[in-house]
């Protein structure tokens, strides 16, 4: 995605007054479009089939579904699609659940405009994203669950000590990407700093060699 384009951004949730208030926000930002809003998976399926999204906020709570299910099916049917869940649930389960069904970002309802902002251009820039705030040491224990397959691919070159230039040539991805998405996994594992991470990831790949998988 080029730096200032377009982003069509469907908001679903059962709240109208939430909607509302995710529109004030995000409308802020010149190149962010609100392209529908939906209170339910059928109407929401409806608008990604009629207008041009790229993105959905999705809340977890809908009513007559719930958002990880439809997150789902969304990438099911859409798949070029990004999902962002914006949730109040703080719990590991969900985020893992989420993840499992396709969503690439999660970011608590309470959060700072910016970290929602924050979000959906990590997102769209081909990252992932979740916010500071979402506990995730039951993930920590089983990052399979979590990380996506990029993710876990980069984890494993980090563990072989190679640096960001040469994961980025391995994978045919921008320098800048492989950063992001350093950046979301020590979110998503609850890690801080870089040598953590790396110590994480060699006893990682050290397990998998004993396990055998």
């Amino acid at each position: 995605m080029n730096p200032g384009q377009t982003i069509n951004i469907l908001l679903v949730d059962d709240h109208p007054l939430v909607r509302d208030g995710l529109r004030a926000r995000l409308e802020t930002v010149a190149h962010f479009h609100i392209s529908g809003e939906a209170g339910n998976a059928h109407d929401a399926l409806k608008i990604a089939s009629e207008q041009q999204t790229d993105l959905v906020l999705m809340d977890i709570n809908l009513g007559n579904t719930n958002g990880i299910n439809l997150t789902a099916r969304f990438s099911q049917e859409y798949p070029q699609i990004a999902i962002i869940m914006l949730s109040m649930h703080e719990k590991a389960e969900y985020v893992t659940q989420s993840v499992q069904a396709g969503a690439r970002g999660y970011v608590l309802k309470d959060a700072p405009a910016e970290d929602i902002i924050n979000a959906i251009e990590t997102v769209r820039a081909g990252g992932s994203y979740f916010s500071s705030g979402i506990r995730t040491q039951e993930s920590t224990r089983n990052s399979s669950q979590v990380l996506t397959q990029r993710e876990q691919c980069i984890l494993q070159s980090i563990a072989t000590g190679r640096s960001n230039k040469h994961i980025a040539l391995e994978l045919g991805l921008s320098v800048r990407t492989v950063e992001t998405h350093r950046l979301n996994i020590k979110r998503k594992l609850n890690i801080e700093g870089q040598a953590d991470l790396i110590r994480y990831a060699i006893n990682s790949l050290n397990q998998s060699d004993i396990t055998g998988t």
